[in-house]
């Protein structure tokens, strides 16, 4: 089952996305002083006493988007409050209490989630008085906090993780079964329209030679095999310095936005064009948002005859190197030839992505690797450690290694233990999200865990 969600909301300029990145641990999202910064969702997975979950930053309710997206950033909002477990209620102490926080407060009062309302700002202890004035909002004691001056955090871990759903209650629920949604991007005319309107059976899309014909993220429903999905069509990329109006800069925010809801991704490209530096910045994106991805080479009617499909293939891997596990499909939009195998191969991509595997399958895996390839000596003092590894999550399938110091495990041996995973569990053509941990000990553990240090310890 996902990871239970954390939600923050509040008006603007509160400092949310500073208390993201305070409890992140990370400077995550934009914080800047003009109100309206944040747009998107932005997620992060914490775990914190124990229990993972997943951290989520949302825009200002009530503003008043200065480019004419306030029906996009409300509709972010609403959609995270709906898939809230846990509501962080952010209000301004210094600023005190105002309509604005009284209308999020009468927005939240329907929500069935806990909402525990956290008054920011608090920089020193002068200004605690002041927040008493928040109880007039309906909640209980706001908890007192400073994302600025670092005050607070343990209280508010403590209440967050109190409040979050059971495991058992998780692990329990009967999951929905959802529609993939599937998100076509790429550059300019490489044929995304055309190929929606193939999957939709209709003229659902305008088709031009004007690049740019599409300008906004489009959903389009269709049906195959009995089975609906959603294609996301997006507007074209195009290279930054290219990029002169606030229309194009906005159309190129939502193909990105497209990117990060979507849950496959086809990159198309144009068989008669070599990949461009949009291409790869699109691809640095899909790598960045952890989603599963397939290549996929259009128009291959006009030059078929002049380029074998494995020069194609060849090509996108040396350009693509360490990739290997992506997809490649070679299709014609115009007619629709071999849509419904690039949708099938899709659905394989969704289905992997939300695979499980078993705590103790997973230390088996890892147990060989490392009996393979063993670690490597970090230095003189400390040898590194991998005692255990856990999956905490799906799409992408995430994957927790639980050592003794994780910066000493260097990239080339993360890569390694990537790949033996990748070769071995069922999610073989989709990324997997590898977190590393601390094991942290009690001093009256120290003796157990240096006894563990003997190697990776798996009880079956």
């Amino acid at each position: 089952m996902p990871l239970p969600q954390v939600v923050i909301v509040g008006r603007p300029n509160v400092g949310k996305s500073s208390l993201f990145n305070w409890l992140a641990g990370r400077r995550l999202a934009i914080v800047d002083p003009t109100a309206g910064v944040t747009r998107d969702r932005m997620t992060y997975t914490l775990c914190e006493r124990d229990r993972y979950f997943d951290l989520v930053d949302t825009g200002g309710i009530g503003i008043v988007d200065s480019d004419d997206l306030t029906e996009h950033v409300e509709a972010q909002i609403e959609a995270a409050i709906h898939s809230a477990d846990v509501v962080l209620f952010v209000v301004d102490a210094l600023s005190g209490p105002t309509p604005l926080d009284e209308e999020v407060a009468r927005r939240l009062r329907p929500v069935s989630a806990p909402v525990i309302l956290v008054a920011n700002k608090v920089d020193h202890e002068g200004l605690e008085i002041h927040v008493n004035e928040f109880f007039r909002l309906g909640y209980d004691q706001p908890l007192r906090v400073s994302a600025k001056q670092n005050r607070g955090r343990d209280a508010l871990v403590r209440a967050i993780v109190e409040k979050l759903p059971s495991e058992t209650a998780v692990e329990e629920a009967e999951p929905e079964e959802p529609v993939m949604k599937l998100a076509i991007v790429g550059r300019r005319n490489v044929g995304k329209s055309t190929f929606v309107n193939a999957l939709a059976q209709e003229e659902r899309m305008i088709v031009s030679e004007v690049p740019g014909t599409t300008r906004d993220s489009v959903d389009v429903r269709f049906e195959m095999d009995g089975k609906e999905f959603i294609a996301i069509d997006t507007p074209g990329l195009t290279r930054r310095k290219a990029i002169k109006t606030d229309l194009m800069f906005y159309s190129t925010h939502r193909a990105m936005r497209s990117i990060r809801r979507a849950d496959v991704v086809l990159l198309f490209f144009d068989a008669a064009q070599p990949v461009a530096h949009t291409d790869k910045r699109l691809w640095n994106t899909i790598l960045e948002e952890h989603k599963p991805c397939i290549f996929v080479v259009n128009k291959w009617d006009l030059y078929a005859g002049d380029v074998e499909t494995g020069e194609w293939a060849k090509y996108l891997r040396d350009t693509f190197p360490m990739h290997d596990h992506v997809p490649i499909a070679f299709v014609t939009a115009k007619t629709g030839k071999n849509a419904k195998t690039v949708i099938n191969h899709a659905q394989m991509l969704f289905r992997q992505a939300r695979e499980r595997v078993s705590t103790a399958a997973l230390n088996k895996i890892v147990r060989a690797a490392l009996e393979r390839n063993p670690l490597p000596l970090a230095s003189m003092h400390r040898q590194p450690k991998i005692y255990f590894a856990t999956q905490v999550d799906v799409q992408p399938p995430t994957i927790v290694l639980v050592c003794n110091e994780p910066t000493a495990i260097g990239e080339t041996y993360r890569r390694y233990l990537l790949n033996a995973l990748r070769d071995s569990l069922p999610f073989s053509e989709v990324p997997i999200k590898l977190l590393l941990r601390k094991r942290e000990s009690t001093p009256g553990e120290k003796d157990k865990a240096e006894s563990e240090e003997e190697g990776l310890r798996i009880e079956d």
